[in-house]
């Protein structure tokens, strides 16, 4: 089954040259696009794109709360790849503390767009690990407070999750950690379940935010 994709871009160049770049591909279809982010909800329920493109700044309503409203109100939402022109937006940083699954610069090359696409669809993050660990300093807030959740993490764990904040993939874990890729795909899910988080994009965050992880 191809991987079917929603442009939420106010610019009609921006989401033309998305849709040329995905459309090439055999195993990606754009289904639908939009202006704003008001209109992401209707869309996604009649659509059920497995991915939404959403620009981070939107007239209306922006890519951040575009992104809450989706989560909040769909059942089974779809993953999130923010586009952006600026890396160092806290825009950007607002919008994966508000559940996307990674974000992709407007420069991005045809290769890298259409990686970035396939990667967010099959469950990995798409993180930039430098430009988050700057986000985080710059615009995240450490909670020291709720560093007692890491209490339940195993040792193993928390080294998934070391290694989860350096943008690396289960199969990237796995060689590093000279284990199999289903045993890095059991730890990351303990991870996940563990923290209440969504997704790998957020566990990354979550460590960010309760200090568990010190960016520099």
């Amino acid at each position: 089954m191809p991987v079917t994709v929603l442009l939420v871009d106010d610019e009609p160049l921006v989401r033309a040259g998305l849709r040329a770049v995905l459309e090439a591909q055999p195993d990606i279809g754009v289904v639908g696009e939009a202006a704003d982010g008001a209109a992401v909800i209707p869309l996604v329920r009649q659509l059920r794109p497995d991915v939404v493109a959403m620009d981070v700044r939107m007239p209306l309503l922006d890519g951040i709360e575009a992104t809450r409203a989706v989560l909040r109100t769909v059942a089974e939402p779809p993953k999130i790849l923010v586009v952006t022109t600026f890396e160092d937006d806290e825009y950007v940083y607002e919008a994966l503390r508000a559940g996307a699954d990674g974000f992709l610069l407007k420069r991005a090359r045809p290769a890298e767009i259409v990686h970035a696409v396939r990667l967010v669809a099959e469950g990995e993050s798409l993180l930039f690990p430098a430009s988050v660990r700057q986000l985080a300093a710059r615009y995240g807030g450490a909670d020291q407070r709720d560093a007692l959740r890491w209490a339940r993490l195993t040792e193993r764990e928390a080294e998934v999750l070391r290694l989860m904040t350096q943008g690396l993939s289960n199969a990237e874990i796995a060689k590093r950690l000279v284990v199999g890729t289903e045993t890095v795909k059991s730890h990351v899910g303990a991870v996940l379940a563990k923290l209440g988080t969504r997704d790998r994009t957020q566990a990354v965050i979550a460590a960010y935010e309760s200090g568990f992880v010190v960016p520099r």
